[in-house]
């Protein structure tokens, strides 16, 4: 059924009559003054079953969020990166047991040559950040970055420990696509897009940045724990993010870790795969054994660069901290500012939130997992 509701500014979209408790919470956000513009959607057995938006793209005020619009997603994107590795898991050009080395040989130097792919995946591989300072606008330079990352010494001894890759992770991801594809990430979700009308970058056009929406910082910043050496390379240094670049650059160039753009059903739709017996449409995209190897757990543990306990598989959270709502048996991954994705193998669904208000939460924004819980008291 169509949606819309006064206590959300420009508010449209469906859902389904079961879910009206999803309206009311999407409602309570904006009631309470935490959005500026935001969309939520739910996906289940590969049915929209809710597709909700509202709010404003732009600091004035007056540009309505709509169908049409995009934002980015931050680390939300990891978990599109974890669909393409198992995508290419199942069509056998990849072994999540086999050393990334074998794919990508370069990377074998300075003692990574027995990192496996799983590893590199889970956050194992010692790579949480360049150890050497370099130019910030250098994470434009993908070939630059990647050589730096395969000739880099690990930080800790591979396999020993988890420390959150915040950027690194999608050059590392994306290069080991590229080396048995011969396409970028931006190229492989270009593919999907076409395929199955997903509306998820990783690099924008001209044309499709002005249907990006305007994202304001969070008042604070986020609470890193312990500042120690992993997370000051991750997060802190001068050359930890990209910078000194215009706005167009950075929203132009390929970063998947941290760039990727989408709107909330097509972000919910790209990994339904995971949750839904490797299907989109109708289509076998992933092999039970690849699903099986994605959500398999490879580590948990105290993070070196996060100040959470966490459990990682090949590229998701396990949401053994409920920062993904009340089933711990699912998984999905989170975006700095707030955005997240849901993956529900249990109940084959999937759910996105996007917003451009930005929150200091790294994980567990409380305006999703109120959309969240609403979803599974609705079930």
């Amino acid at each position: 059924m169509s949606w819309t509701d006064a206590r959300a500014p420009n508010s449209s979209g469906a859902l389904r009559e079961i879910f009206l408790s999803v309206g009311d919470a999407f409602c309570d956000n904006f009631t309470e003054g935490l959005e500026l513009g935001a969309s939520f959607a739910v996906v289940v057995d590969e049915e929209v079953v809710v597709d909700i938006r509202g709010g404003y793209v732009d600091r004035a005020r007056e540009q309505p969020w709509t169908e049409d619009t995009l934002v980015c997603v931050y680390s939300t994107g990891k978990a599109v990166l974890a669909l393409l590795i198992a995508q290419a898991v199942s069509g056998g050009k990849l072994d999540y047991d086999a050393p990334v080395a074998q794919y990508w040989p370069e990377f074998a130097q300075a003692g990574k040559d027995r990192v496996t792919v799983a590893q590199l995946l889970s956050h194992q591989a010692g790579l949480c950040g360049i150890a050497d300072e370099m130019p910030p606008e250098t994470w434009l330079d993908w070939d630059e970055v990647t050589r730096r990352l395969a000739a880099m010494a690990p930080l800790w001894e591979p396999g020993t420990a988890n420390g959150y890759h915040p950027q690194t992770f999608g050059f590392l991801a994306g290069e080991l696509l590229r080396r048995v594809t011969g396409k970028s990430v931006g190229e492989l979700i270009g593919a999907l897009r076409e395929a199955h009308e997903l509306e998820v970058y990783c690099g924008l056009t001209l044309r499709e940045m002005q249907r990006a929406a305007y994202m304001p910082k969070p008042p604070t910043a986020p609470d890193l724990g312990d500042l120690n050496e992993y997370t000051q390379l991750a997060f802190l240094k001068k050359w930890s993010a990209p910078s000194g670049v215009s706005r167009e650059a950075w929203m132009a160039a390929e970063i998947p870790a941290s760039n990727m753009h989408a709107d909330a059903r097509a972000l919910a739709r790209i990994v339904q795969p995971i949750a839904n017996a490797g299907k989109l449409d109708g289509a076998q995209y992933l092999t039970s054994q690849a699903i099986d190897g994605a959500l398999k757990e490879r580590i948990h543990g105290d993070d070196l660069v996060l100040p959470f306990h966490l459990s990682w598989t090949a590229g998701l959270m396990r949401n053994i901290n409920r920062h993904l709502g009340p089933n711990e048996a699912a998984y999905g991954h989170a975006g700095f500012g707030g955005s997240c994705v849901l993956i529900d193998p249990q109940n084959r669904l999937t759910a996105a939130y996007v917003m451009n208000k930005m929150s200091p939460y790294l994980v567990g924004d409380p305006r999703a997992l109120r959309l969240i819980n609403a979803v599974y008291d609705s079930l």
